[in-house]
């Protein structure tokens, strides 16, 4: 049995290959969850009639890189619980702190044995441009799964703040310079990078306070006590929706398919705007086979209305790709970020 390298380093995927692979395997998702459904069969019976290949002798730990609470729980939960009843033992959710470096580090150290898996986000792809300490290399320790989907994220500031759009937040910081705080879900995260870009870019100063998770940013934004924040949309919506924070805009590079009411960073900054990435990684040497499984199981949760339902209600455009699809998005994302924390002078001190 041949393992796989997780990064083949001759992918050669383009933006508008990976997008035709992508149609193409929710074309087929949807063509299954059309056949189960036809057939009568909830997921509990489809998983009696149809039983995974991949059988675990125990609880499966399902590593979130983020602490519990956030956006990032409420998107893998549901898929988690699924999972469950596909394999019959629990799929145990294990939450982290610390950057995703944690989350991150367990996942690479754990045998590939399909028993520990983990969710990475666009931090994974922005780390190694970060830090030359990592205990873990992204590309040899590592093995794509799938990506789940993309997420919007949304900067977001406290009411009282004299700037509704992000032109007059820039306005501001520039007759305040050093004075606004902006909040970000960790040092390394795609919030705190684009947040230092906009400085760069702009040509203001803010005060970057990083917090480990949407739970204990929010915990700052609400009171005003940071007045800015880079956060994930769905976890802001209801926020939002109570008058308790103001959206200045998405930080999508084109307008949200499902905001299109909202407003775009990269419409007052070009370059500002990134692709938030969710997806699935596992242990170097996950054998061909268990990896061809494990992408399987997940894709076909990914199919089920119930779950695509959950997933929109969390606003993530789901993406289900294929192993070798998520290793060549991996792959451009870590060389978008790579440019911009050049561009940004962003640093983790």
């Amino acid at each position: 049995m041949q393992t796989p390298k997780p990064f083949p380093a001759d992918i050669g995927d383009t933006l508008s290959q990976a997008e035709r692979n992508r149609r193409a395997v929710l074309g087929r998702l949807l063509t299954l969850s059309a056949a189960g459904m036809a057939a009568g069969a909830g997921f509990p019976g489809a998983a009696s009639a149809q039983p995974s290949a991949f059988r675990p002798s125990k609880p499966v730990r399902l590593i979130s890189p983020l602490l519990a609470g956030g956006a990032p729980d409420a998107i893998i939960r549901p898929i988690a619980l699924k999972l469950s009843e596909l394999w019959g033992h629990g799929v145990i959710v294990d939450n982290h702190g610390g950057g995703t470096i944690i989350g991150t580090q367990i996942i690479a150290k754990s045998p590939p044995d399909g028993l520990t898996f983990g969710v990475c986000i666009s931090a994974l792809t922005i780390n190694s441009s970060l830090r030359n300490d990592l205990p873990y290399d992204t590309f040899k320790d590592l093995t794509p799964i799938t990506q789940i989907g993309s997420v919007s994220g949304a900067l977001v500031a406290h009411p009282s703040l004299p700037a509704n759009t992000l032109p007059e937040l820039i306005t501001l910081a520039k007759a305040k310079p050093g004075t606004i705080s902006y909040a970000s879900l960790g040092i390394g995260t795609a919030g705190h990078i684009t947040g230092e870009l906009l400085k760069a870019r702009a040509g203001i100063d803010m005060v970057h306070v990083p917090y480990s998770g949407s739970s204990a940013a929010y915990r700052e934004l609400i009171p005003g006590r940071v007045p800015v924040g880079f956060v994930v949309l769905e976890s802001a919506l209801g926020h939002l929706s109570a008058g308790k924070l103001k959206l200045l805009a998405l930080t999508d590079t084109w307008c949200s398919k499902l905001y299109p009411q909202y407003p775009v960073i990269e419409e007052t900054i070009k370059g500002l705007g990134y692709d938030s990435i969710f997806g699935l990684i596992g242990p170097r040497g996950l054998p061909a086979d268990l990896l061809k499984n494990l992408s399987a199981d997940v894709l076909r949760v990914l199919s089920l209305p119930e779950i695509r339902a959950q997933l929109a209600r969390q606003s993530l455009d789901v993406v289900a790709s294929t192993p070798a699809e998520f290793s060549a998005v991996i792959r451009r994302e870590t060389e978008h970020w790579k440019q911009a924390v050049k561009a940004s002078g962003a640093s983790i001190s």
